[in-house]
């Protein structure tokens, strides 16, 4: 007699354990876990840029041409779409954090095809419903179930399409960077601040230079807005000046936050940089060091920030008795060429200044280089104050005494009030955000020579 064969016991399905959170910073892990544990990049996915900005093929709507003097932003950003880390695996606590994630039985199935979300539902076995949840962060999934799924994501490498999301939402998630400014290195820290307050929150960055003096301006605006159905747009000076603009934006429903250095639209519109009362701090600066004959290389008229910075410098002179002739006032535009020249008519003048404030400091670095060709010491014979505390004044040698205006920071406040509300605080975003510039004192100044 055959005896009859049991049926094998059925295997238990092995734990999935969840992965731990990987910041999107390049190899900074965050402190949910180790960077070891990363998915790899799906084939053909675009390299990573310094951050978490990925290059990304031109987009339609971003041609317009930089100007010359902004020719080393637009390098770098036109055209660029800059992702941001589309969802965060949560860290898990316990020991199902420290287990390894065993192989998903089917997973072979994907190879030479990217993975949809019908396959992370297949995979979990979850609807389909769910898994949209856990990838839009929903708070209404159980811990195990968002633990499995984050698995599972991880695991086959699966990132979001933003296209197809703003598909399904009716607007991408997507943030538009607008400008036309000639200063390459405070678009480039704009850039970094909004960055960093997109980064795992789904949405990415998009920049888009114009020319605000082209007929198409604003209508090129408009297109690059609609046709990448942009979540909201960050304006920067001298852009976000410009009314027409923005009430077209208002005409489309486009969402809009402006930097300014003045009050021109509801507070929740604006990151006010309180520019004035910084140059006021370095009127008072050289004057108490002495200074009587001060040059000032003024920033471009069409600029409400030169003419606020201006006005605070003038204003408080003024009030400790020191008078600035119109011909110790020439205009620049905000480039180290402008800075150069408007230097050297400067020091032409008769009594010759002893310092010269440039209200920024490419045109800082300008004057060093007309200071160093009439045989001028800085500070001994010259000296020297700018405006933004870039990097390059801490490079200058001697280096720069000059005003720290917190642009990343602007660019970081910009981008959060753009944010879904549940993203940030209402509260916030409602009010306006002012930034206050300050005097930063390094080796450009001393009292004038005797």
């Amino acid at each position: 007699m055959v005896k009859p064969k049991t049926a094998p016991a059925r295997r238990a399905r092995p734990e999935v354990a969840a992965a731990p959170r990987v910041s999107t910073e390049k190899g900074r892990p965050s402190a949910g876990g180790a960077d070891k544990n990363r998915a790899p990049r799906p084939a053909g996915a675009a390299p990573v840029r310094s951050g978490s900005a990925v290059a990304a093929p031109k987009l339609a709507g971003s041609t317009a041409a930089p100007k010359a003097g902004a020719a080393a932003a637009a390098s770098k950003t036109a055209g660029t779409v800059a992702a941001t880390k589309p969802h965060a695996t949560p860290a898990v606590s316990g020991p199902a954090a420290n287990a390894a994630i065993p192989k998903l039985a089917g997973i072979d199935s994907l190879r030479g095809r990217r993975a949809t979300i019908n396959d992370i539902a297949r995979l979990a076995a979850v609807s389909k419903k769910t898994v949209s949840r856990v990838i839009n962060q929903s708070p209404f999934v159980k811990e195990e179930t968002r633990a499995k799924i984050d698995a599972v994501i991880r695991q086959i490498g699966y990132h979001p399409d933003p296209q197809a999301r703003g598909l399904a939402f009716r607007r991408a998630f997507l943030i538009g960077l607008v400008y036309d400014n000639p200063n390459a290195q405070y678009i480039v820290n704009i850039q970094d601040g909004a960055l960093d307050a997109l980064r795992g929150s789904g949405f990415e960055l998009v920049v888009h230079p114009c020319d605000r003096r082209s007929e198409d301006f604003i209508p090129g605006v408009r297109r690059f807005i609609e046709r990448q159905k942009l979540h909201g747009v960050i304006l920067l000076p001298p852009v976000s000046e410009d009314q027409a603009l923005t009430k077209a934006l208002q005409e489309i429903d486009c969402a809009y936050v402006r930097v300014v250095s003045v009050k021109l639209d509801s507070p929740h519109h604006m990151v006010l940089s309180n520019d004035r009362e910084a140059t006021g701090e370095v009127a008072k600066y050289l004057e108490s060091l002495g200074h009587q004959t001060i040059g000032v290389i003024a920033g471009p008229a069409q600029y409400r920030s030169a003419h606020e910075r201006l006005a605070g410098f003038q204003s408080v002179l003024a009030q400790r008795g020191i008078t600035l002739p119109p011909e110790y006032i020439v205009e620049g535009a905000y480039t180290f060429d402008s800075g150069v020249v408007c230097a050297e008519a400067l020091l032409a003048r008769t009594p010759r200044p002893t310092a010269i404030f440039a209200c920024n400091d490419e045109m800082a670095a300008g004057v060093y280089r007309a200071a160093y060709r009439l045989g001028l010491k800085i500070p001994e014979d010259l000296s020297v104050v700018g405006f933004d505390d870039s990097p390059l004044a801490s490079r200058l040698w001697p280096s720069l005494t000059t005003v720290r205006l917190p642009i990343r920071d602007m660019g970081r406040l910009a981008a959060a009030k753009l944010l879904p509300s549940t993203s940030r605080d209402d509260a916030d975003k409602a009010g306006m955000s002012l930034v206050v510039p300050h005097l930063i004192v390094r080796d450009s100044s001393r009292p004038p020579p005797r």
